[in-house]
């Protein structure tokens, strides 16, 4: 049996051109998982107000962020899935947007396919389970398989949020970081934020951020006043997950810390969220409340500890997969 294994990201705009940010949005925001409202209500909204109104808005951050090679999220997915097919030589690694920005996740699992895979792993590039982006390529590649005269067989990672490999890369590039620009008083782990209710129907989302916060203090030996948990990237006018990163930022100066480092453990790539909204935006108030020093530590990316511990948990979900400590993706 040959193994494969899937990576998948939400996606990116293809280019800075208004159509491809709406291209973006709209399957983003048009994806029953990431908006739970009905479609009568939600669809006039969506195609009458917001794909109106924000592409424009929208590109407009992008092009604070691209580069000249392109989006840095679909630069940064490319690279970590280099580095895995390296660092799995044997097993064929693709690549796949749910929403835009590369390749299909059915054209992705077709190269999986005509590499001559019979069995796919499935690894979403989303450290702590989340039914809108996790359970969002739940449902993709369960489409894409289901389309298909024969079913290969599958294995679905569906979080990696408290892997030891993954924790310490974590605890690595916040030192990485400390020795290059130097210790600040206090970190904020900032993840992604989520309406309120996902969580009372079930999601374990805000559960795996707090648990892989404590590990990655508890790694960095931090004292419990010397971090903060919060989300970020909040949409519309529901209750989302709280404290919220920009509120902390504007509150922590007048607890009188006003040297932060802030890290995105949920974003295994750089993108949007973290390089211009904490990176620019957030800094922008920290510092209008009076901070003094600010600094947004790198996502994993391709770090070769970030590779490894993804090699890790592929080869483990092989091994389980089996039922035995050989792992058959070697033979």
């Amino acid at each position: 049996m040959k193994c494969g294994v899937l990576l998948v990201n939400s996606g990116t705009p293809a280019t800075l051109a208004t159509r491809d940010v709406r291209a973006f949005l709209a399957g983003l925001l048009g994806d029953p998982r990431v908006v739970e409202l009905p479609r009568l209500l939600w669809w006039p909204i969506l195609h009458g107000i917001i794909l109106v109104l924000r592409p424009r808005a929208s590109a407009k951050k992008y092009a604070a962020i691209w580069t000249p090679r392109g989006s840095p999220l679909a630069l940064e997915s490319e690279a970590l899935r280099s580095g895995l097919a390296a660092a799995l030589p044997d097993i064929p690694v693709a690549l796949a947007m749910l929403y835009t920005g590369g390749a299909t996740v059915p054209e992705a699992v077709a190269a999986l396919r005509a590499a001559g895979v019979d069995e796919i792993i499935v690894l979403p590039m989303f450290p702590q389970y989340c039914g809108a982006s996790t359970g969002a390529v739940f449902d993709q590649v369960s489409a894409a398989l289901g389309a298909l005269r024969h079913v290969p067989a599958s294995r679905f990672v569906s979080d990696y949020h408290a892997h030891p490999g993954y924790i310490d890369a974590l605890a690595a590039s916040v030192e990485d970081h400390r020795r290059q620009s130097g210790v600040t008083s206090h970190l904020v782990m900032s993840f992604h934020g989520i309406p309120e209710r996902f969580v009372a129907r079930g999601d374990p989302y805000r559960d795996h951020c707090a648990r892989t916060a404590s590990l990655l203090a508890e790694k960095l030996a931090l004292d419990a006043g010397a971090w903060s948990l919060s989300f970020q990237s909040r949409f519309g006018r529901a209750r989302w997950l709280q404290p919220y990163t920009s509120e902390l930022l504007a509150e922590l100066p007048k607890r009188g810390v006003d040297r932060v480092s802030v890290i995105c453990p949920g974003f295994a790539a750089d993108c949007l969220e973290t390089l211009e909204e904490i990176g620019m935006e957030n800094r922008d108030v920290f510092l209008a409340a009076g901070g003094k020093q600010y600094h947004y530590i790198p996502a994993l990316n391709a770090r070769r500890d970030h590779v490894a511990a993804l090699r890790d948990v592929v080869l483990r979900e092989s091994a389980v997969g089996q039922g035995e400590g050989r792992n058959a993706c070697f033979g």
